[in-house]
């Protein structure tokens, strides 16, 4: 059996889900896994269900009829779940989300193909290469920083990407590419927003003696560490750690954070809902290896 899934946003009505499930199973599908939300304060209806087809109908097959089936005026996308997303990783000199991605990527934990690296330094290239991954490095200055970005965007294009990772790229991206990529750019900042913004997050926590660190992936907007919040996690410290501390304490965090975030992407599991995310939890057996090192 193929298995796919269904993503679904529209005005909240009666009867949505009665007409999806409906439709599906006269097509000969089997829902296996469904989640949904109602958002009361904006009116919108978001969902998304994995199902299995079981006569052999084709995604093609099942969009083709499903506007006319399914009459609600619907924002709606089939996806093979078998499909890997394709995505770029941009990295700058701090590797540890660059090597848990790369880690992940290789047993298969998580369900994208990793196209291509850039950094603007050449620290990581022999890590990169190594993995057959293709590696660019891009060096941006504050002169040549418009084709800097073009030159970024073109290997993005080239590598067919769907995706882009900022894992800890430490470049702010111009407003044309947030825009132009809106939704497709997932970035992990090393502090708990909204606290704490802009740079040496970790400093501004320890001067403030806070007991909770974390991490936050969000999606990237114009603006600076605004955009929509997909994954957040913390881990504790006390009075007696060092500010140096808290940056190692937040390598592991700010890993796991990101990393979470990409796999929900990936999975189709994330909605943009005005400033916030819908985020739905994951299917059963999703976070499965293909093996184990």
């Amino acid at each position: 059996m193929t298995k796919f899934c269904l993503t679904v946003t529209c005005a909240s009505k009666r009867g949505v889900v009665a007409a999806i499930a409906g439709y599906l199973a006269e097509n000969g599908c089997n829902i296996t896994d469904s989640s949904q939300y109602d958002d009361p304060e904006t009116g919108r209806f978001f969902m998304r269900v994995s199902f299995a087809s079981e006569t052999g109908v084709t995604l093609a097959d099942l969009d083709a009829g499903f506007a006319k089936a399914v009459p609600f005026d619907m924002v709606h996308q089939f996806h093979d779940e078998s499909r890997k997303m394709k995505v770029v990783i941009m990295v700058s000199r701090f590797g540890h989300c660059l090597n848990d991605l790369l880690y992940r990527w290789r047993i298969g934990a998580l369900p994208i193909d990793i196209v291509a690296v850039i950094s603007n330094h050449m620290d990581y290239q022999k890590l990169v290469v190594n993995h057959d991954i293709p590696f660019h490095c891009i060096k941006v200055t504050r002169e040549n920083k418009p084709e800097a970005e073009a030159q970024l965007l073109r290997v993005v294009e080239e590598a067919e990407a769907e995706l882009v990772v900022l894992a800890r790229y430490m470049q702010v991206l111009s407003d044309r590419m947030c825009q132009k990529m809106s939704g497709r750019i997932i970035n992990i900042h090393h502090s708990f927003l909204p606290s704490f913004k802009g740079a040496n997050p970790y400093k501004q926590a320890y001067e403030r003696g806070v007991k909770l660190i974390g991490a936050t992936s969000h999606y990237v907007t114009a603006d600076l560490d605004e955009g929509p919040i997909i994954e957040q996690d913390i881990v504790r410290v006390t009075h007696a750690q060092s500010a140096s501390d808290y940056v190692s304490l937040g390598r592991d965090v700010e890993s796991q954070v990101l990393a979470r975030a990409i796999h929900a992407h990936a999975n189709h599991r994330v909605f943009l809902n005005g400033n916030k995310t819908v985020v739905f939890p994951a299917s059963p057996g999703s976070f499965s290896s293909e093996r184990m090192g």
